[in-house]
């Protein structure tokens, strides 16, 4: 087994607590630490719900606070799907929550890329203003940083926009920044992740497992489940599960090296993620590897058998 080091960066969050609690089940997965960052919630609920999420885990990962805000521009939320706290209104009796760390998110992640020489894996899963801030801040850290997945952008289509995915949206130039790093960027986007979607009769066979983690998983999942259902899904999209489960298994994926490039200025489609994928005409360079297809069949079933180990 191939296990490496890794940091989560997120911003819980209803996908990001699944996508936690199937990390902690990767034994591939060395998560040397959780980074909060505002995007879901604001980043005071994010950092909180990262612990909410760890204790339900019963795991022990250091939280690191990081950006409140996106580097340019208002923040924007998604508390009409995740709930104003994040977890769609699920309590989560015993977690303690202790005061943010004085060491920032960014400085966390410069500090075990150097300690991992090379081999950090960053998998992010909100809006990438910690990581932006970290390339801003320490100019070597791209030669420590092995690659990132990401869950954000789309080559196609938008959500928060009829351009833009989210976690783009919440902050383009971050992402922009993170794109131009010179570090591989794998994106995990709405292209595979609205088809790595688990079905309401899903969601009941998990939840009947029985264990604290996968009541937990049905709970917080509901409301979520039931915005799908108004838009027509046929189910709940695991956006940040599908990032997780591709930093470990990406044979369940199929993916194709793209260039990519995030619109910052566009009236109208500021945040798209803008790739050469299906274009006669060509960035001067392949940064990215663009996921768009996924095996659900196989998907689904390793996110039941991940939650069912608990």
């Amino acid at each position: 087994m191939n296990r490496f080091p890794v940091i989560i960066d997120c911003d819980p969050g209803v996908d990001d607590a699944v996508a936690i609690l199937l990390a902690k089940q990767l034994p591939e997965l060395d998560v040397r630490a959780i980074t909060a960052v505002a995007g879901n919630v604001e980043a005071e609920k994010t950092y909180a719900n990262a612990h909410k999420i760890l204790h339900v885990a019963n795991w022990d990962v250091p939280v690191f606070m990081g950006a409140a805000k996106p580097l340019i521009g208002a923040q924007i939320t998604a508390t009409g799907i995740h709930g104003v706290d994040g977890l769609g209104g699920v309590d989560v009796p015993g977690a303690v929550i202790p005061p943010a760390p004085q060491e920032a998110a960014w400085d966390a992640i410069y500090r075990e890329a150097v300690a991992a020489k090379g081999e950090l894996v960053l998998i992010a899963v909100g809006p990438l203003t910690n990581l932006a801030i970290a390339f801003g801040k320490y100019r070597a850290l791209p030669e420590l940083i092995k690659r990132i997945v990401i869950m954000g952008g789309a080559a196609t289509l938008g959500n928060t926009t009829p351009a833009a995915e989210f976690n783009i949206y919440a902050d383009p130039e971050a992402a922009e920044m993170v794109f131009q790093s010179g570090v591989p960027v794998h994106m995990v986007g709405l292209d595979v992740t609205l088809k790595s979607y688990l079905t309401a009769a899903e969601v009941d066979e998990i939840g009947a497992f029985g264990s604290e983690q996968a009541k937990f998983f049905h709970s917080i999942l509901q409301n979520v489940l039931a915005f799908s259902t108004k838009l027509g899904l046929p189910g709940v999209s695991m956006h940040d599960p599908a990032a997780v489960l591709y930093a470990v298994e990406e044979s369940l994926f199929t993916a194709e090296e793209a260039g990519v490039r995030v619109e910052c200025k566009g009236r109208i489609t500021r945040g798209k993620t803008v790739t050469d994928l299906y274009s006669d005409a060509q960035f001067p360079e392949k940064n990215a590897v663009v996921v768009t297809g996924v095996d659900r069949t196989a998907f689904v079933a390793r996110v039941k058998e991940l939650l069912k180990e608990y």
